[in-house]
């Protein structure tokens, strides 16, 4: 019979040679510097691999910086050729406009220039009139007499004034210097009714404006105001001598 000390010893023999001994795990030893080595590499490996994942991500989101770069260039580019363009059409532009405003001003003067020449045309038709008036005509005698010539009414602008031309032909070879004055007849319609006005009136002295001299010739050229509301309709002018009338001429508007 086993005593117990040698059961004591036979169990732990069979705990640790037995099936319910501790596993052996055989290990390769290897030495420290390569240890050392392969986490070095790992490293390496991990900040290679996190450098390009950080890259790729600037790349995607748009932060790569030579792409920045070449893109801020090529918008600076753009902006320099936009601003070129700019510039030229702004040149184009104000090159037209004073184009246009050469032009203007050339027709502005091309205007005033025919409303002269129309001026001047009328004034030589008047003069052409008044030299003809000068001429005697056949068979008029030594003295022709006092006549008025040309005589145009126009309105002066403001309401009621009038404008009257005229001329006051002394013809005649043996014609004498003549004193007298002017006298205006003018016949204006107010509403329905008709009125004469005679300036000056017979009522009043001769106005020093209606006197004149004349030897072979005379201009005339004065203004009358009627009331604003009258209408004048017809104007006859008469050459008074000592209180007759040598001569008149009648002109309706």
């Amino acid at each position: 019979m086993a005593t117990p000390g040698a059961s004591l010893r036979l169990r732990r023999l069979r705990q640790r040679f037995g099936i319910s001994a501790p596993k052996l795990a055989i290990r390769t030893h290897v030495a420290w510097y390569w240890r050392a080595l392969a986490g070095i590499v790992v490293i390496s490996i991990s900040l290679a691999l996190a450098a390009w994942i950080y890259d790729a991500g600037r790349r995607i989101a748009g932060f790569q910086s030579d792409e920045s770069i070449r893109e801020i260039q090529s918008l600076s580019n753009h902006v320099m050729e936009l601003d070129a363009e700019l510039t030229k059409l702004r040149r184009l532009a104000g090159s037209g406009e004073s184009s246009l405003q050469i032009e203007r001003v050339t027709q502005q003067q091309l205007v005033r220039q025919v409303k002269a020449l129309e001026i001047e045309n009328a004034g030589l038709k008047e003069d052409l009139a008044f030299f003809e008036g000068l001429m005697p005509t056949s068979g008029a005698g030594e003295d022709a007499g006092v006549k008025i010539d040309n005589l145009r009414i126009t309105q002066d602008g403001a309401p009621g004034e009038y404008r009257y031309r005229m001329l006051v032909l002394n013809g005649g070879r043996q014609a004498k210097d003549l004193t007298g004055f002017l006298q205006l007849l003018i016949r204006t319609r107010l509403g329905d009714k008709d009125a004469m006005i005679t300036l000056p009136s017979g009522s009043e002295p001769v106005p020093q404006r209606f006197r004149f001299y004349i030897k072979h010739f005379h201009r005339l050229d004065g203004v009358f105001s009627v009331p604003p509301e009258a209408v004048v309709i017809g104007v006859e002018a008469r050459f008074l001598q000592e209180g007759v009338v040598r001569a008149k001429q009648s002109v309706t508007l």
